[in-house]
């Protein structure tokens, strides 16, 4: 202690020890800080490519995954089925060729699916009016439906638009255009990458 009666050596301990103290608050609050920056691990995998298994996949059944927040319908369809969309046409769909359908180039035909891979279809389960769920109705001559006009497809409950088994939207109901194909490539014949471009893979 000097003739002042302050302690210098004392003052320099506490000086010292508060900005350690300090130091080691800013760099605590700044990690937690720093790191809400960063995607969670949800959102990271929200985006994230999807691989399904389709190997317990009956013929006329649907599969549902999550992909991206939304839900994929993949469903497997027999060569009856396949034939029957090849002869609804013009007049009947909006768009039966898809020109103005979001999917990819690689997509193509009535089938609306990968050459080889025709049997199964994997579609973005949201209709193109408002985003509500259409339901799979693959019964063929459902009365509810049209009976005898009706082949087979998905049915959106909240206000009436109707499909065909390759999602291409009916002509005069409110959907605007054929369900959307997500970017999708066959790992191998049991599985599928959902969100993977096959032209990229």
């Amino acid at each position: 202690m000097t003739s002042d009666g302050v302690n210098h050596s004392r003052r320099k301990f506490l000086l010292g020890a508060t900005s350690v103290v300090g130091g080691a608050g800013v760099v605590g609050a700044a990690i937690p800080f720093v790191s809400s920056w960063q995607p969670s691990a949800k959102a990271k995998a929200a985006g994230a490519p999807v691989k399904v298994n389709i190997s317990k996949l009956e013929v006329g059944g649907r599969l549902v995954v999550e992909w991206r927040g939304k839900p994929v319908y993949i469903v497997r369809r027999d060569a009856a089925a396949l034939a029957t969309i090849d002869t609804i046409t013009d007049g009947i769909l909006k768009d039966p060729a898809s020109e103005s359908a979001a999917q990819p180039d690689y997509v193509a035909g009535s089938a609306r699916t990968l050459a080889g891979k025709e049997e199964y279809l994997i579609l973005v389960g949201l209709c193109t009016h408002l985003g509500c769920a259409p339901m799979y109705r693959p019964d063929v001559g459902a009365l509810d439906l049209g009976g005898d006009a009706w082949m087979g497809g998905f049915f959106c409950p909240c206000h009436g638009s109707k499909f065909d088994l390759s999602g291409r939207v009916y002509a005069g109901v409110p959907a605007p255009t054929n369900l959307e194909i997500p970017p999708h490539v066959y790992e191998s014949d049991d599985v599928v990458i959902i969100g993977i471009d096959s032209e990229v893979a």
